[in-house]
C-alpha cells in the first residue's frame, strides 16, 4: 500500500531532478493507470501506440461507479485522446515498429544532455538554396488561408520537418528539422487553422516546446502569421491571460539564439507572443506581406474614422492600409532587421544563426523564477 506510494514519488522526484538535464522520453506500450501516470506526464515527450496504450487517472469501471459515466478505456485514454484532446501525449504511432523508428527519429535531433549542443550532421542541402515557390505561397487575399508547413519545407534542409503533438492545438505548429545540417526548433502559426490565432491550449504547446529547446541549446526559429488571441468568454474563462502569458515567459527566458520570420499578419498582443524584438529575439526578418500593427489596418480605421462621411472613410482607410499593413514602419523604427523577398528566407536565415552560433547570455542570479503556470 503506502510502500508503493514510497516508489512513486521516489521516481517522480528524480523525473524532476533530471528535468532539464538529460531529455526524458515516455513510451507507452500498454495501460498506464493510477499514480503512475505521473511519471510520464513529468518527462518531456510521452509516445502512445493505437489501440494498445492507455493513460488515465482512474479507469472505466471507477469513473462508472463514481460518476455513472460509461466510457471505453480508449475513448478515455487511448493514444488518439491523448494526442488530439487532452494535449498530454506527443505522438500516435501506429504500431509499436512504427513507435520505435519515431523515437530513434527524434533522438536523432537531440543532445545527450544540457551540456552538449544537438547533433549536426554533413549538410546535403546547399545552403544558398532559394525557394521560388515561396514568393507566391502568400495569397492575394489577406484573410485567404494557406498551409504554413509548405513554408517550412522551403526552408528546412530537404523539406525535412519532425513534427512534435501535430494532432493537438493544430492552429500552431511545433518541431524539428535541420538548416545547414544543425538543428533548429521550431515554432510557427497556422493560418490553415482558427486562422492562426493563439488559443489556451496553443499557448501552452509552444511554451513548453520552446522552454525545453531552450533547456537543451537548440536555437528557435518562429514563422508568424497571427491575427490575434482568440476572443471569447470560453478563452477568457479558461484563463487565455495567464496561458498567454506562458509564451511570453518561456521566449524571454529563453538564451538560445532566436530568428523570427513574419510572413503575413503580426497583430496586437499575440504579435509580441511569438517572439518579437523585445522579448528576445536576436534577428527579426520580414517578408513584404507583413502586416505589423496593433489590430488589422481594416478595424483600426474604422475605430479612428468613424465619424467621417462614408466617402472620407473610405478613403482613409485605404490611406491606412496604404501605410500601415506593411512591415516598413516596423523597420524604420528597427523592430525588424530586414525586409526580405520570401525566396531568400533560407540562406537568410541560416546566415543569422551562424553568426549567433557563439550567442551567451547571462541573467541575474536567482534560484528560480515563477512560471505562470
Amino acid at each position: 500500500a503506502v510502500d508503493a506510494l514510497s516508489g512513486y514519488a521516489g521516481i517522480f522526484y528524480r523525473n524532476t531532478a533530471a528535468s532539464g538535464v538529460v531529455p526524458q522520453i515516455s513510451v507507452i506500450m500498454g495501460p498506464c493507470a493510477g499514480g503512475a501516470v505521473y511519471s510520464p506526464a513529468l518527462t518531456d515527450f510521452i509516445f502512445m501506440v493505437k489501440g494498445t496504450s492507455q493513460m488515465f487517472i482512474t479507469g472505466p469501471a471507477v469513473i462508472k461507479s463514481v460518476t455513472a459515466e460509461e466510457v471505453t478505456a480508449e475513448e478515455l485514454g487511448g493514444a488518439v485522446t491523448h494526442n488530439a484532446v487532452s494535449g498530454n501525449a506527443h505522438f500516435a504511432c501506429e504500431d509499436e515498429d512504427d513507435c520505435i523508428a519515431k523515437i530513434r527519429e527524434l533522438l536523432s535531433f537531440l543532445p545527450s544532455n544540457n551540456m552538449e549542443d544537438a547533433p549536426a550532421i554533413d549538410p546535403t542541402d546547399d545552403p544558398d538554396r532559394q525557394d521560388e515557390s515561396l514568393n507566391t505561397v502568400i495569397p492575394d487575399n489577406p484573410n485567404a488561408p494557406y498551409d504554413m508547413k509548405d513554408v517550412i519545407r522551403g526552408i528546412v534542409d530537404n523539406g525535412e520537418f519532425f513534427e512534435v503533438q501535430e494532432m493537438f492545438a493544430q492552429n500552431v505548429i511545433i518541431g524539428y528539422a535541420r538548416m545547414d545540417g544543425r538543428v533548429v526548433g521550431i515554432v510557427a502559426n497556422q493560418p490553415n487553422v482558427m486562422a492562426g490565432c493563439l488559443d489556451v491550449n496553443a499557448s501552452d504547446k509552444a511554451a513548453r516546446f520552446v522552454r525545453f529547446c531552450d533547456a537543451f541549446n537548440i536555437p528557435l526559429l518562429t514563422l508568424v502569421d497571427v491575427p490575434g488571441f482568440l476572443p471569447g468568454v470560453d478563452q477568457e474563462h479558461n484563463g487565455i491571460i495567464r496561458h498567454g502569458a506562458k509564451m511570453l515567459y518561456a521566449y524571454s527566458e529563453a538564451t538560445v539564439p532566436k530568428v523570427t520570420v513574419i510572413t503575413r499578419k503580426a497583430y496586437g498582443g499575440s504579435y509580441i507572443a511569438m517572439c518579437c524584438r523585445e522579448l528576445g529575439a536576436d534577428q527579426v526578418m520580414a517578408w513584404p506581406t507583413a502586416e505589423i500593427a496593433v489590430m488589422g489596418p481594416a478595424g483600426a480605421a474604422n475605430i479612428i474614422f468613424r465619424k467621417e462621411e462614408p466617402e472620407a472613410k473610405a478613403q482613409k482607410t485605404q490611406d491606412y492600409i496604404d501605410e500601415f499593413a506593411t512591415p516598413y514602419v516596423a523597420a524604420e523604427r528597427g523592430y525588424v532587421d530586414m525586409v526580405i523577398e520570401p525566396k531568400e528566407t533560407r540562406p537568410l536565415v541560416i546566415t543569422a544563426f551562424n553568426a549567433l552560433a557563439s550567442k551567451r547570455e547571462v541573467g541575474p542570479a536567482k534560484k528560480h523564477a515563477n512560471i505562470p503556470l
